[in-house]
């Protein structure tokens, strides 16, 4: 069953989960898709006019139309951490699997983030009535969002078919740091996650599956 969203809370699949985030504090619109998806992305700007874009983590499936909002004018907010690979100074993204160069080349042909568009956020911090948490081990920046028992966690946590899932291990950066970061969601104990892939999911789908051998993956950037 597919769980409700809150009313300030919007969900597009533009492959990676996009979401927007609406409350009397602001507009928000976390991640952006591939580049397959600008021109859905361009509609949702266009009508939604959010007051900033926060991207979870740099991969190019949830950062692919950052530097087209950037050329919209909209600041790109990002834990520092990754803002190395929004800039293009480091290359480096793990897919293939076991294909690094490949990953180093797909990385040099995307379009990058301008710095002067990029904006530091911190754990701890509050964006637009939102706080800012770390979920490091898919990435060593990602960060997600929590609102009201609501977190939007990026690649910390993928909702599949069974419940909740950890990404494909090849795919995190440190896979002990990424369960560690699922056993940290439990904790937070909110009352729905939004993953970066797949449906919205339960604390408690969470808390089933930090408890699992850390075995099971799906095929997720």
């Amino acid at each position: 069953m597919t769980l409700k969203l809150p009313p300030f809370v919007r969900r597009f699949p533009l492959y990676a989960n996009v979401y927007l985030l609406d409350s009397p504090d602001g507009r928000l619109l976390v991640d952006t898709g591939t580049l397959a998806h600008l021109p859905r992305l361009a509609r949702l700007l266009t009508r939604f006019r959010p007051d900033a874009v926060v991207l979870t983590h740099h991969h190019i499936d949830h950062a692919g139309g950052a530097p087209f909002a950037a050329r919209r004018g909209l600041p790109v907010l990002a834990h520092a951490p990754e803002h190395p690979y929004l800039t293009g100074e480091v290359h480096d993204l793990p897919y293939p699997a076991g294909r690094p160069e490949v990953g180093q080349v797909v990385s040099r042909l995307h379009p990058k983030v301008p710095a002067q568009a990029l904006r530091s956020i911190h754990p701890g911090e509050e964006v637009a009535g939102w706080e800012v948490v770390a979920l490091p081990g898919h990435t060593p920046g990602q960060i997600g969002l929590l609102r009201d028992g609501v977190l939007v966690a990026g690649d910390a946590v993928v909702g599949g078919p069974d419940g909740a899932h950890l990404p494909r291990a090849a795919y995190n950066a440190d896979q002990q740091e990424a369960v560690r970061t699922l056993r940290r969601i439990v904790d937070l104990a909110p009352r729905l996650v939004l993953p970066g892939h797949g449906e919205p999911l339960t604390s408690e789908q969470v808390r089933r599956r930090a408890e699992r051998d850390p075995e099971p993956e799906l095929l997720v950037t």
